[in-house]
């Protein structure tokens, strides 16, 4: 809730919780206006680091609509502008992300599996990955399984990152990894999946080397593995 102090002059003044701040910022998505997400993001900047802005508030707020979505509450056409008003939101943020002092050390090609078009939890993880030092090539979504083995030789990728939001595209992260196998590629290149119906037993089940529930999940197990 609220907290109440006093400035310099003895004057009450509001503040607001980062419960409050993640949830203003979350409403803001679900809102699907861009003025109200930007609104929520300058007002949050001030209190919250950006990674938690993204995370915790703005990522937030799309899992919402996609649940509302999934219950016919909300439509395609408000989930693209949600969609639109949450990158709005992560462009705003893009210079206040914290730099890695060191390097690139690892090339990590990331991008969502053929016949799937969602594309926002996957730019997200690719942004944090990029602001934590990594190399990253995010290859979009709907992407064919030649399309990821191409950019992976292309750029001597040392992890990919492979992402499904739908039970029936989710087999399309287990044919990546067939590809990478047939390429003689599979010991040189971690594989990474995610995606709202993967899991750690899918994960293990397919052969990856990890599973991430969200994008901070992704830079921790990135770091673990590559660094």
């Amino acid at each position: 809730m609220n907290r109440w102090s006093q400035d310099l002059y003895g004057k009450e003044v509001v503040t607001t919780t980062k419960e409050e701040l993640y949830k203003e910022l979350s409403d803001a998505i679900v809102s699907c206006k861009k003025d109200q997400v930007l609104a929520a993001v300058e007002k949050a900047r001030g209190e919250l680091e950006a990674p938690d802005i993204i995370e915790n508030g703005l990522a937030a707020g799309m899992n919402e609509v996609g649940t509302l979505f999934e219950r016919g509450k909300l439509f395609l056409p408000h989930v693209m502008m949600a969609a639109e008003a949450m990158q709005a939101g992560v462009d705003e943020l893009k210079d206040d992300m914290p730099e890695s002092s060191e390097k690139a050390a690892s090339v990590i090609v990331n991008g969502t599996v053929e016949g799937d078009v969602h594309d926002i939890g996957k730019s997200i993880v690719s942004t944090m990955l990029q602001t934590s030092g990594f190399e990253v090539y995010d290859i979009g979504r709907d992407t064919p399984v030649a399309d990821f083995i191409a950019k992976i030789k292309e750029t001597d990728a040392n992890m990919v990152g492979i992402s499904a939001l739908m039970t029936t595209t989710l087999q399309g992260q287990k044919e990546v990894i067939e590809a990478l196998e047939e390429e003689g590629l599979r010991d040189k290149v971690k594989v990474m999946v995610g995606g709202a119906p993967a899991t750690n037993s899918w994960a293990k089940k397919i052969g990856a080397d990890c599973y991430a529930e969200n994008a901070t999940e992704a830079v921790n197990k990135a770091k673990e593995l590559l660094l």
